[in-house]
């Protein structure tokens, strides 16, 4: 009886024993061993099996990208603004060992590296750098927290700043340069435009005199030209070219006075017979350059039989 009470007790010890050597990892994980109190080994995902009773599991070690929240602060900047930052850290264990012995509370000790980091590198910059070159920052708090932590088995692999906020004052007075830069510079760009557009009109007003001159120039010499055929006409006897071309010249400066908008009323302080004798040697001067037609003389037509001849009667005084 006693000897089936000792089988039994030893199978059930044995089947306690069996359980607790039986270790299965999960996907992602990897387990601490320790054997008395000291470093035994790492147990990877999967079926593994332990010393039962020295042996256990110290540390399980997530192995999956973790992500930690640096949590807000005030940084004072290189030109003393005051302004509040936060951020998102994530970081990946590469050594489970490492980071079980090397460091107590891992994630802790990440965050509050990031936090002073973060202190470091904002407070080294002026204001305005701080707001335009987030990316140079992050990048420089990857690289300062990632040296530092390479000891741990760890390795940062992203930090991003989530939100920069200056105070209010500082806000409002950026505010008032962001409007006083754009009116500077749609003033600018008006100056430009009113440049360009004087610029052009001046252009488009040399073009213009330009054209007018060389009109000028050519009616001058059309006029001239005019002036030597009369002259030339004149000095080899001809006085009827003189005529017509005072005549025209009289015609046009009547016309033109004839034709102005304000003109309602025209008195003419000339001489009717100085227009009329204008005019007639005008005529004369057209009749002369025409050729004369001669008359055509009709033949005689055919005699009517029955007409009679006419007779010559001789008067009173003759017979």
């Amino acid at each position: 009886m006693e000897l089936g009470i000792l089988v039994i007790a030893a199978f059930v010890l044995v089947v306690i024993l069996a359980i607790t050597s039986v270790r299965t990892v999960p996907q992602g994980f990897n387990f601490i061993v320790e054997r008395l109190g000291r470093y035994q080994e790492t147990l990877h995902p999967g079926f593994n099996v332990i010393f039962p009773v020295i042996s256990s599991v110290r540390a399980k070690v997530d192995m999956r990208e973790t992500v930690v929240d640096v949590p807000s602060q005030s940084v004072i900047t290189k030109d003393n603004a005051a302004v509040t930052a936060d951020g998102v850290l994530y970081f990946q264990v590469l050594d489970p060992m490492r980071a079980t012995y090397e460091v107590n509370d891992l994630q802790r000790a990440i965050q509050t590296l990031a936090m002073t980091t973060t202190r470091t590198v904002m407070g080294s910059m002026d204001l305005d750098e701080l707001l335009s070159q987030r990316e140079a920052i992050n990048a420089n708090l990857l690289r300062a927290v990632d040296e530092a932590t390479a000891s741990w088995g760890v390795r940062v692999t992203r930090i991003e700043l989530r939100d920069i906020t200056p105070p209010e004052d500082i806000v409002q007075a950026m505010g008032r340069q962001l409007k006083a830069e754009r009116l500077r510079r749609a003033q600018i760009l008006e100056a430009d435009a009113e440049k360009e557009s004087q610029i052009r009109i001046a252009q488009g007003k040399l073009e213009a005199a330009k054209l007018e001159a060389e009109a000028r120039e050519r009616l001058a010499e059309a006029e001239a030209k005019a002036t030597r055929m009369v002259s030339e006409a004149v000095a080899q006897g001809s006085n009827q070219a003189l005529g017509y071309f005072l005549g025209q010249k009289y015609m046009e400066a009547l016309k033109a006075f004839a034709a102005s908008p304000n003109q309602k009323t025209m008195i003419l302080p000339v001489e009717l017979a100085g227009i009329a004798g204008t005019l007639s040697g005008l005529g004369e001067l057209l009749r002369d350059a025409t050729p004369p037609r001669t008359p055509e003389t009709s033949a005689p037509g055919p005699r009517n039989p029955w007409s009679v001849p006419p007779t010559t009667t001789a008067s009173a005084d003759e017979e």
